[in-house]
């Protein structure tokens, strides 16, 4: 299948300028970011006093607190840390059907330039059957235009293999941040387990589900032979009204399902038909689910 040619437009970037990507825990990191820790070190923001212990650096001594009590205290500080920020893209074979490649390229090339603004350290990494090497970026707006480029060259293609490329990544004993997933999480895989996997090593989940609209409400009927689009596998069944109203059910039921394990994880979860525009779904439900402010 032909798939959309891959743009974004200068007036939305410029929109986005006003937004920052947002996370809820608190990971250790290196100073620059802009979500404030709970973590004690050096930074600009007060947070406490503590008994100097030998080794402790003399600069951070509250000299003021010494002349007056002849005791040594240390000052400190909450971090700001730049924690990393992993976009998870998903390119296998059933994201290219509909305008879900499009819609998902868009939405990653956004969040990104978002990180990018902000001074995050950001990472796309497309996975199907296994991680891809993807593309590590920061540093500011100026160095979109390689994430542009290299968004526009990915195609889709190949079976998903989500526990295979959860393992590869909690192997490679990678700093704990957040992992943004854009997927439509469809497939005869378990994704639930694999992604609570994810979230128990530390990291913290955002779920994007994208999907366009035949995935959730198919408009067919009669006598079908159906072949999934990744597994070849094909299944004959008579879908009739009553049939598309309990797929449905079922689809939202497992959107909910999704939902549920990130909210529970200390996570977010959207769900975006590709029906409702990309600019829309960031100002709108992007925002409303403040992964994004």
């Amino acid at each position: 299948m032909a798939q959309a040619e891959f743009k974004i437009e200068t007036a939305f970037l410029e929109r986005l300028e006003r937004l920052t990507i947002h996370w809820q825990k608190s990971f250790p990191g290196v100073v620059g970011g802009h979500n404030a820790s709970r973590f004690s070190g050096p930074g600009q923001e007060f947070l406490d006093h503590r008994n100097f212990h030998s080794g402790d650096d003399l600069r951070a001594v509250n000299w003021r607190a010494y002349m007056r009590l002849e005791k040594l205290f240390l000052k400190l500080f909450t971090i700001e840390p730049r924690v990393p920020i992993r976009i998870f893209l998903d390119a296998s074979e059933s994201m290219g059907l509909g305008g879900k490649w499009d819609y998902a390229r868009r939405l990653a090339a956004a969040i990104t330039y978002v990180g990018l603004v902000r001074l995050d350290a950001m990472q796309l990494i497309p996975f199907r059957g296994e991680l891809e090497e993807g593309l590590a970026c920061g540093g500011g707006r100026h160095r979109f235009s390689p994430v542009a480029d290299y968004l526009a060259a990915l195609k889709t293609g190949g079976k998903t293999d989500v526990t295979r490329v959860v393992r590869e990544f909690l192997g490679g004993n990678r700093q704990k941040g957040l992992v943004i997933v854009i997927s439509d999480f469809l497939g005869e895989e378990d994704w639930l387990k694999p992604l609570q996997y994810m979230a128990d090593f530390g990291h913290e989940l955002t779920l994007i589900q994208v999907w366009d609209d035949v995935d959730r409400a198919p408009v067919v009927e009669g006598d079908l032979e159906i072949t999934e689009v990744e597994s070849g596998k094909q299944v004959k069944l008579t879908f009739d009204a009553k049939a598309r109203a309990q797929y449905t059910e079922a689809f939202d039921a497992y959107a909910e399902t999704l939902r549920h394990l990130a909210l529970r994880n200390q996570g977010r979860y959207t769900g975006l038909p590709t029906s409702t525009s990309v600019e829309e779904a960031v100002f709108g439900a992007l925002v409303a689910t403040q992964g994004l402010r």
